[in-house]
């Protein structure tokens, strides 16, 4: 089976399946990526990092992945269902999802309402109904035969059946496939506003906002994501469901004479609506949010890479910018050792009688401190305070320009034990500017006190 994977991914690197099998028994004796790559070259066949932390990701889900089929084969052979083309699924499967849907029809579950029909003895109906066996008589009369203290009336008995039918629809891992490709490829998330009306002014460009799943960027579906989570949006996953009704129909349908044909039809419709959909919408946005911080994480490592190797500004007086809406923009300014001159919160979007006032007291601190730089954190009101700056700048004649800095965990900063012990006569929103201000100065000093 290991030879199997390091096949694999050999197929997936272009490289050989001895240079996979090589790094990965360094792995699993411990071996980090930067040590084979800089120091096992002639073991691996001169493999980069990139391709060993591939190879570490992909071999870790391919073992993930047999300890899985494994564990599937044993819980069908136990309930003496397996079958040889179900085996063959499950050996040829490549990925969690394959396997999951395959399992689908024989996990074990909770009780269901298909499960309480089978108890009742609505299979054989349910048959007849999924089957198209019963051409001629009223559905009704011949429910009747299934009438029972705990199942009534007939509609009772066809509804009981038409559970089963919903269920077994459901857990077809070839509908299940064909969806989710579908949905995947046809489907768009769309928003819209909720909730309360200050948190949704962080989101105001989703009001009416609807993209196709296969396009959406990474930093968006982060972005909406956040604001769901805070209550901000609500996200709905839209598709031609009423399509997949009909394709599902039309592929189980073996004799249209069918006198239950109707029924099965709503049976489907049902196990769209009630079972499928939810499933993968759940699924798919799943994907989109693993995708999505796979890729930030790729991002943010090159971005800390490049914050990491920008030489520090000397010799400056920064004023350091928190830009936001509700609660004013804070500033701070430090010296060239980074010591905290003056700062303070500014209304700078909410009026113009407010904006004038705030650029009168900026100017007049920017010429009494003789600060050279402004550092605007590119946050939330990034950009109008950015227009301030600039107008500011301008207008006032100043002698200084400005930059933006990114300021992602300031805010984790400012409410650590480390800040509050740097800067303790300071409320937690300006040591987020003063942050801002020595990311500049110096910012690998200012960036290895996150988290801390």
């Amino acid at each position: 089976m290991s030879e199997r994977m390091f096949a694999i991914i050999g197929s997936e690197l272009n490289v050989k399946p001895k240079q996979v099998q090589a790094a990965v028994e360094l792995l699993d004796e411990g071996n980090t990526v930067p040590f084979i790559a800089r120091y096992r070259k002639e073991v691996t066949g001169e493999l980069q990092d990139e391709q060993l932390r591939t190879i570490e990701e992909r071999i870790k889900y391919l073992r993930n992945l047999e300890t899985r089929r494994q564990e599937i084969i044993a819980s069908i052979t136990e309930q003496e269902k397996m079958t040889d083309e179900l085996m063959k699924s499950l050996e040829a499967a490549t990925k969690l999802q394959e396997l999951e849907d395959l399992y689908l029809p024989y996990r074990p579950k909770k009780r269901t309402r298909a499960m309480i029909a089978r108890e009742r003895g609505l299979e054989p109906l349910a048959d007849m109904i999924l089957n198209d066996t019963v051409t001629a008589g009223d559905p009704l009369e011949i429910a009747k035969d299934f009438v029972t203290e705990e199942v009534p009336t007939p509609e009772d008995a066809i509804q009981g059946a038409s559970d089963i039918v919903a269920e077994i629809v459901s857990d077809s891992a070839d509908f299940r496939a064909y969806l989710r490709k579908k949905m995947w490829n046809e489907g768009f998330i769309q928003a819209e506003l909720t909730g309360d009306e200050e948190i949704q002014q962080q989101f105001l460009q989703y009001a009416e906002y609807a993209e196709p799943v296969r396009q959406m960027p990474s930093h968006r579906i982060l972005a909406v994501n956040r604001g769901e989570k805070l209550g901000a949006l609500k996200l709905a996953l839209t598709v031609p469901g009423d399509t997949y009704v009909t394709y599902m129909v039309q592929k189980l349908e073996k004799n249209p004479k069918s006198i239950f044909a109707d029924y099965k039809a709503a049976a489907v419709a049902d196990a769209y609506k009630r079972l499928i959909f939810p499933a993968l919408e759940r699924d798919i946005r799943n994907e989109l949010t693993e995708n999505a911080d796979e890729q930030a994480i790729k991002v943010f490592g090159v971005n800390l890479k490049n914050l990491l190797l920008q030489p520090p500004l000397a010799g400056h007086v920064i004023m350091g910018l928190d830009p936001g809406y509700r609660t004013g923009c804070k500033m701070a300014i430090i010296d060239q050792q980074g010591n905290v001159l003056d700062y303070g919160a500014y209304y700078l979007t909410n009026s113009e009688k407010l904006r004038k006032e705030a650029q009168k007291v900026l100017a007049d601190k920017i010429r009494k401190f003789k600060v050279t730089l402004l550092s605007i954190g590119n946050g939330t009101a990034s950009y109008e305070t950015e227009q301030f700056a600039s107008t500011m700048i301008e207008e006032e004649k100043l002698d200084c320009h400005y930059i933006i800095t990114n300021e992602a965990g300031a805010s984790v900063y400012s409410a650590s034990k480390l800040a509050i012990d740097e800067l303790p006569d300071l409320d937690v929103t300006i040591r987020g500017a003063v942050s801002i201000a020595r990311r500049v100065q110096d910012p690998l000093a200012e960036s290895v006190k996150i988290d801390r």
